[in-house]
């Protein structure tokens, strides 16, 4: 499994390709897309043909990617939402396996601290993937989202391999108990 981390941003996109040799995470390269400051439709068409170029170049087989959190500045949330679409279609369009993590998620992952700075990160992702200095901070909170997700693929994975009965019983069971909820709350 060779993972895809994509930190999304219009102006700076970071990425990381990561897989995992036994237990050791192997760093395989990262980056950072340069988008500059130019009207948004061209930074998006040209963050579909450099990822496009870093698919074709690394040849993942899944995609981590930064899952939506509530902003403050409802504009820059848009913004962001345009470069994960892209993203989105990109990886989509080249048939990867897309997973999603929220940011706090991943911190807690790779630093044990679900508030760990940007610096935290880039330098645990430097000790995780025995890389010589730390990474620039969109480039490393993409290959934390690719730790994240090698970490977490294993469990995904049982999961798949649960029944398709047990599956539908545990869901009509969790259905019967929403149903309950709702009626104990209807005033008679």
């Amino acid at each position: 499994m060779i993972v895809l981390g994509i930190d999304p941003g219009t102006r700076r996109f970071g990425w990381g390709v990561v897989h995992k040799r036994g237990t050791k995470f192997v760093h395989v390269s990262h980056g950072v897309i340069i988008l500059g400051d130019g009207p948004l439709h061209l930074r998006l068409a040209a963050l579909e043909v450099q990822l496009q170029s870093v698919i074709d170049q690394f040849r993942p087989t899944h995609a981590s990617v930064e899952g939506l959190f509530f902003a403050k500045d409802a504009q820059a949330a848009a913004k962001l939402g345009h470069a994960r679409g892209v993203a989105l279609m990109v990886c989509g369009r080249a048939k990867l396996e897309v997973f999603e993590y929220q940011p706090a998620r991943v911190k807690r992952s790779v630093t044990g601290n679900g508030q760990a700075d940007k610096e935290q990160v880039a330098q645990m992702m430097r000790v995780v993937l025995s890389l010589r200095e730390p990474p620039p901070a969109d480039a490393a909170d993409a290959l934390a989202l690719a730790v994240t997700h090698l970490q977490h693929a294993p469990m995904l994975a049982a999961s798949d391999r649960v029944h398709p009965l047990t599956k539908a019983i545990a869901a009509a069971k969790t259905q019967q108990k929403r149903a309950r909820n709702l009626s104990a709350r209807r005033p008679v």
